[in-house]
């Protein structure tokens, strides 16, 4: 709401014909909220109680949106969406900083989102360089996945390259990590503000390393999707079949709880056990 100034008292009403631009935080549900849609799930379904299955899907539809399931999509699109997703996860079991896996999904939900994949929330209060790199590494799966087994990319990945792109820019110039830029922390201002608190040079020197940064990121995420992509493969074809995953499991059935468990002593975290995906 720019333009308008602190005066208490005044309530001011807005619309948007947008709601792909605001910011989530103005519609992020609360406990009560997601409740709520659990009831009315439950008794569109005609149950007297409410289970954890309806607030599983209530869950679903208040971070996705409403499901499609009237939602005409071919077939070579809904295998794109597979196959991007399971970049994202796969990437995300290899990775040792990466959020564990909770949910995979290609169902089509809300305005524009064919599918995505639900992690874990990471509680960390501070973040390491070589976290935010492997959670970067996970984003760029999908795009990866993509590249690697169907040999051709598409705009799925817009929403990824630009979650990258923010959070390098906060690496680079926020954080502090970078040493060509330095102990300097200028964070993003306004898009309707036309000054920067540094140097046309300085500008320049960020926009560098933001470009190398990403590209860094992405080559070991082509290499890992291309050592796993019969994982890759795997999971895309399971969810063209059943549509969505709950996580993965391993091969003795026990429910993987930390990204620690199925690692070997001394392992890096780049070769844990092979991920079985189990039906839902």
């Amino acid at each position: 709401m720019h333009g308008f100034g602190t005066t208490s008292g005044v309530v001011v009403f807005d619309g948007t014909n947008r709601p792909d631009i605001l910011d989530r935080a103005l519609l992020r549900p609360d406990i009560a909220n997601v409740c709520n849609e659990a009831a009315l799930i439950a008794a569109r379904n005609g149950s007297a109680v409410i289970t954890m299955e309806h607030f599983e899907a209530a869950v679903d539809r208040v971070i996705g949106g409403l499901e499609k399931k009237n939602k005409v999509i071919s077939k070579l699109e809904r295998r794109t969406v597979a196959y991007h997703e399971s970049g994202h996860a796969v990437a995300g079991w290899f990775l040792e900083h990466a959020e564990p896996l909770l949910k995979v999904t290609i169902v089509p939900r809300g305005i524009a989102t064919l599918g995505f994949a639900q992690y874990v929330p990471n509680e960390n209060l501070l973040m390491t360089k070589e976290q935010l790199s492997d959670v970067a590494c996970m984003t760029l799966g999908g795009r990866a996945a993509k590249q690697v087994l169907l040999r051709k990319i598409s705009t799925g990945a817009q929403s990824d390259l630009k979650k990258v792109t923010k959070m390098t820019y906060a690496q680079v110039a926020v954080y502090g990590f970078s040493d060509k830029v330095g102990l300097l922390s200028v964070p993003q201002r306004d898009a309707f503000e036309m000054t920067k608190p540094y140097s046309s040079k300085t500008g320049a020197i960020i926009d560098s390393e933001v470009r190398e940064w990403v590209v860094k990121a992405y080559e070991p995420t082509m290499q890992l999707i291309e050592e796993h992509k019969e994982h890759v493969a795997q999971v895309a074809e399971l969810l063209l079949e059943k549509r969505f995953k709950q996580g993965f499991q391993e091969e003795n059935k026990e429910p993987k709880d930390t990204k620690d468990e199925g690692r070997t002593a001394g392992d890096d975290g780049s070769t844990p056990l092979k991920p079985e995906v189990v039906p839902a």
